[in-house]
């Protein structure tokens, strides 16, 4: 029996999401420059021309990848983090304790942070010469919680951008473990804590 065309939508639409995620995880583990659409369709298990019916070229696919990894949970959820009405070490523990839960139980996540990681070091600093990770909405927000938590007496002393730096630089180093590593040792949440609180054990 022929597939109605909502059923051809939505078969079309779980495909494109798949070359999404399977090139978000390529990306991650060989760059931009790495990576050939070949060995990816390969990688993906389908037809490189299936790729080409969906991007016009690697260029395309990688515009979108990244646009998957700008638009990702981790700023979502950091957003209401730092609005909930909680003590700074409490949003702190929270943040810390979710970003190691999703990086040891899901690879796109670890993909995520990498590839994400990579394309803001990737970028001229801005006019005022910071440098692109300064500029993000991830750094800003995990600055707002280390503020608080300066003004509680919780965090550390130092610029917030720093130690947004700091702690995101400490996530990154696990994602890119969690993605080349067999057998890695995950440091856990009260590790993480300590790149921003006061006295955490």
């Amino acid at each position: 029996m022929p597939k109605s065309a909502k059923q051809c939508a939505a078969m079309r639409d779980e495909m494109r999401a798949r070359i999404l995620r399977e090139s978000l995880r390529y990306f991650a583990r060989n760059g931009f420059a790495g990576t050939r659409v070949a060995d990816l369709a390969r990688g993906i298990g389908i037809a490189q021309g299936t790729i080409y019916r969906y991007f016009d070229s690697k260029e395309d696919l990688f515009a979108s990848v990244r646009e998957l990894v700008a638009n990702g949970e981790d700023v979502r959820d950091l957003k209401l983090l730092a609005r909930l009405p909680l003590p700074a070490k409490a949003k702190v523990r929270r943040l810390s304790s979710t970003v190691l839960a999703r990086l040891a139980d899901n690879e796109l996540f670890a993909a995520s942070v990498v590839l994400n990681t990579q394309i803001m070091l990737e970028e001229e600093p801005g006019a005022d010469g910071r440098p692109a990770p300064y500029r993000s909405e991830l750094y800003a927000l995990t600055a707002r919680i280390v503020e608080q938590g300066q003004r509680e007496g919780s965090v550390a002393a130092g610029d917030p951008l720093k130690l947004a730096d700091y702690f995101w630089g400490v996530a990154y180093l696990y994602a890119l473990k969690r993605l080349f590593t067999a057998g890695y040792a995950m440091i856990d949440a009260a590790d993480l804590e300590r790149t921003l609180l006061k006295g955490a054990r």
